[in-house]
């Protein structure tokens, strides 16, 4: 009996001396106190329950392939629009050898294997039962809900890494991301990019043309594609070049080409009879884009019709990504995946969606944006819309204003943000055009001189003086008019707005601009930033307007636009003529 008392305590001690050998060589990686709102915890997720995670590797030399994508789209450099091939991108994303083998000891040691999902192989998945990932991991996942998906979800607050992995493991997931399904589409979740006043009683005039007719700011106005052409002198003239492609991607929403061609007819009546504008779809994620009469979704109608709207006869694709209850983050990461690689890619891409910075976490949203500097390294113009809860982020729900929340990806230094307008004489910045300073990503060499400047405007008294870091990326770069733009949904017309609505409009002037580019056997813009921040003569100054948001009184703390950048409109709105003349020249 004292035998057996004994081997049990030996045993025990043992055990114990072991878990606190283990729990000794974690290193925390990730964590948050709690779940975003509208996320409810289910309790802990089956410990037999077997998860997929995956594992984002890190690169080789990811600050190598940053440094040079800001030499080849920085005029005067000898190496400008010199665009990169999937291979040389591959060069800086692949993970080192030292990588891959710590990573393979640790699976080795624990029994596991892994199976590498991305062409670079810096992305790898493997499936462990939970209470294996909760020990391996340091995790308590759990099961969440939302009122925007159809099934939990699971998550942990807090991930560990093995000492071992360590600088080399940079993403777990799923992990501590939580972002909703598509959060501008979920009454219960806030909303991004996205206004959702959409007005079936107001028909537009399709001869409006001039400015008068244009103005948004009264509420019998509305805009065309005819009044963003007068607005910002855009040519009406079709494209010529087939190798330049205008993507639009689409994250669970569907896109009508029988609405497309309704709203042409429509609102680009100066288009011969025998035009046939349409778009082909891509597939990614198991994404689809069925035809059926009242599938169109609004975000996707709106992007695909003034795409087309302003980019005449630009060739035009849809990216179709995922499913309703699609993980936007892999989303993002897949898509940065396919634009990096694929042998026949757009010159330009245009995406509306978005959420909070802290929705996907630091480490994941560094990922995502490591990722869109692959893609754009490869001559690609990637922009995206930069919220529509001004300086509030996702929170302008009336009661959380003047937060100082920054949005992603258009807080990723390596895209385009594009921020909205209202009006004329004088345009102005819209109340809920989304802009600030990112929490994660450090300021780059681009933007130090103009954001400099703003940033002495601020009076020693500002409010939002604390809120924001001064030395990280501030964002948008652009911005156009975004408010009550005239759109066939399902074969009626209608009004809607946002940073979204501004967003395929700045990538149709871009898809233009690269148009002629190629006709002189030029390269393409690729990566916009460089280029456009030392031409801000191209851009129409916006000095007015406050974005507290459009559900936040006036009065709540936020930016203010300026002479010269701002983080509201950024460099302003685009004068296609400029532009042209510093594309060409």
């Amino acid at each position: 009996m004292a035998r057996f008392k004994f081997n049990l305590l030996f045993s025990l001690l043992s055990f114990a001396l072991v878990a606190v050998s283990a729990a000794s060589s974690l290193i925390l990686h990730e964590h948050r106190t709690k779940a975003p709102s509208g996320f409810a915890n289910q309790g802990p997720t089956p410990a037999n329950h077997m998860l997929t995670l995956r594992f984002g590797l890190a690169s080789n030399n990811i600050a190598g392939l940053q440094e040079k994508l800001l030499e080849i789209s920085t005029p005067g450099s000898p190496e400008f629009r010199k665009w990169l091939s999937p291979e040389e991108i591959k060069s800086f994303v692949a993970p080192s050898p030292t990588t891959l083998t710590a990573f393979t000891a640790f699976l080795s040691s624990n029994g596991l294997e892994s199976s590498a999902i991305s062409p670079f192989g810096d992305w790898h998945t493997l499936t462990l039962p939970v209470s294996q990932a909760n020990t391996l991991f340091g995790a308590k996942f759990t099961n969440y809900t939302h009122p925007a998906l159809r099934a939990p979800i699971t998550r942990t607050l807090s991930l560990s890494l093995p000492a071992e992995l360590s600088g080399h493991v940079e993403v777990v997931h799923p992990s501590t991301m939580f972002t909703a399904t598509k959060p501008r589409l979920a009454p219960s979740v806030p909303n991004f990019d996205y206004d959702f006043d959409f007005d079936f009683a107001k028909r537009a005039d399709a001869s409006a043309t001039a400015p008068a007719e244009c103005d948004a700011t009264n509420p019998a106005n509305g805009i065309t594609p005819a009044c963003l052409q007068a607005l910002y002198n855009i040519p009406k003239t079709p494209a010529t070049q087939r190798n330049n492609a205008l993507m639009v991607t689409s994250y669970g929403e569907w896109a009508e080409t029988a609405d497309l061609q309704a709203f042409l007819t429509q609102f680009r009546p100066d288009l011969p009879s025998n035009h046939n504008q349409t778009f082909s779809t891509i597939s990614l994620d198991n994404g689809t884009n069925p035809q059926e009469p009242g599938v169109g979704g609004t975000e996707a109608d709106l992007d695909v019709e003034y795409a087309a709207g302003i980019a005449t006869s630009v060739p035009l694709h849809f990216l179709s990504v995922g499913d309703f209850d699609l993980d936007l983050g892999i989303g993002f990461l897949d898509t940065a995946t396919y634009l990096a690689t694929t042998p026949d890619p757009p010159t330009v891409v245009s995406t509306s969606y978005g959420d909070v910075e802290e929705a996907f976490g630091e480490s994941m949203a560094r990922k995502i944006c490591d990722g869109y500097a692959a893609a754009t390294a490869r001559g690609i113009s990637l922009l995206f819309a930069s919220g529509d809860g001004g300086v509030s982020g996702g929170h302008d729900d009336g009661e959380n204003c003047g937060l100082f929340v920054s949005v992603f990806p258009a807080s990723c230094p390596w895209v385009t943000a594009v921020g909205s307008t209202i009006g004329f004489n004088p345009e102005v910045a819209i109340n809920f055009t989304g802009g600030g300073f990112s929490s994660y990503f450090p300021q780059p060499p681009y933007q130090t001189t103009p954001v400099s400047t703003f940033l002495k405007t601020l009076p020693p008294s500002f409010p939002g003086t604390g809120k924001f870091n001064p030395a990280h990326r501030a964002f948008p770069d652009l911005a156009l008019q975004g408010k009550n733009f005239f759109i066939n949904l399902g074969g009626r017309v209608g009004r809607i707005g946002g940073t979204s609505a501004s967003t395929p409009v700045a990538a149709g002037i871009i898809s233009l601009i690269n148009d002629r580019l190629l006709e002189e056997g030029k390269p393409v813009l690729g990566f916009l930033n460089p280029f456009i921040y030392a031409h801000p003569g191209a851009f129409n100054d916006i000095v007015v307007g406050h974005n507290s948001g459009g559900r936040c009184p006036a009065s709540s703390a936020a930016f203010d636009a300026a002479p010269g950048w701002d983080p509201l409109t950024g460099l302003g709105t685009p004068n296609y003529p400029d532009l042209l003349a510093a594309a060409l020249g």
